[in-house]
């Protein structure tokens, strides 16, 4: 009920992206029929499958995932996949745009942490205690089964920092919704390096102090990433939703 109240309250917000994706043109050819049908697919995932993000935020992913080329090599990644929500939507997508869909989840929830954690910039209670945001791969795969296409997707079980740093297979879209400073530190450090060019990452933590921290830390995007100076980012420490583009 919670995540329903959520999705009812957050409708006013959804629309205008809603909207402008149904009557926009996609790079990956779809018709208006297809992009509504995307639209209430993910609305009924919501309704059947906890899901703490806001559809006007995985509309988003997905008209990035449709914008890019045909031609173009890449496959699509996600990191942290909860119940499998998020994963069902965009493999719907993925199915759309003819790319492959890698997931990387331990399914055991929030690692062990001693992370200060505390407020969102919103105000309400931000901390995740390990195990938090459990979802087994059994769950996830059949929510995937039932709501999504699970044909086009692969699973990684394990901590991202054992999973992600044998991974080097170029990625067109990445979306990350990982909680902690030290999971996103990881992930960008993996995934950001594999990106195309005209490609995006797409983090669901850009309401939390910590991670708008490390995301606005030169040194982390020097040292660690690789990039002389931080990329383009939008809707950092104003949005949950932060977009990270590679040009």
């Amino acid at each position: 009920m919670h995540f329903l109240f959520q999705k009812i309250r957050a409708f006013p917000e959804d629309f205008f992206t809603l909207w402008s994706f149904l009557f926009q043109s996609t790079i990956t050819p779809t018709s208006f029929r297809e992009r509504l049908g995307l639209i209430l697919k993910c609305y009924r995932i919501s309704y059947s499958v906890e899901s703490p993000h806001m559809e006007n935020e995985i509309i988003q992913v997905i008209s990035a995932i449709l914008s890019l080329k045909p031609s173009s090599e890449g496959v699509l990644v996600e990191a942290g996949s909860y119940k499998g929500g998020s994963t069902a939507k965009l493999s719907l997508a993925a199915r759309i745009a003819k790319r492959k869909l890698v997931v990387f989840d331990s399914f055991e929830g929030i690692p062990e942490h001693r992370e200060v954690q505390g407020k969102n910039i919103f105000g309400g209670n931000a901390y995740f205690p390990p195990g938090s945001y459990a979802g087994s791969l059994e769950e996830v795969s059949n929510n995937v089964k039932r709501f999504g296409a699970i044909e086009v997707c692969q699973f990684r079980k394990g901590w991202f920092k054992d999973t992600l740093s044998g991974f080097h297979v170029p990625v067109g879209v990445v979306y990350i919704d990982v909680d902690l400073e030290s999971s996103t530190r990881t992930c960008i450090k993996y995934l950001y390096p594999l990106l195309i060019t005209g490609g995006t990452l797409f983090s669901q933590d850009g309401h939390l102090p910590w991670v708008i921290k490390i995301l606005n830390d030169n040194d982390f995007w020097k040292k660690e990433v690789g990039c002389q100076k931080p990329p383009r980012m939008a809707g950092l420490g104003k949005r949950k939703l932060v977009i990270i583009r590679k040009d």
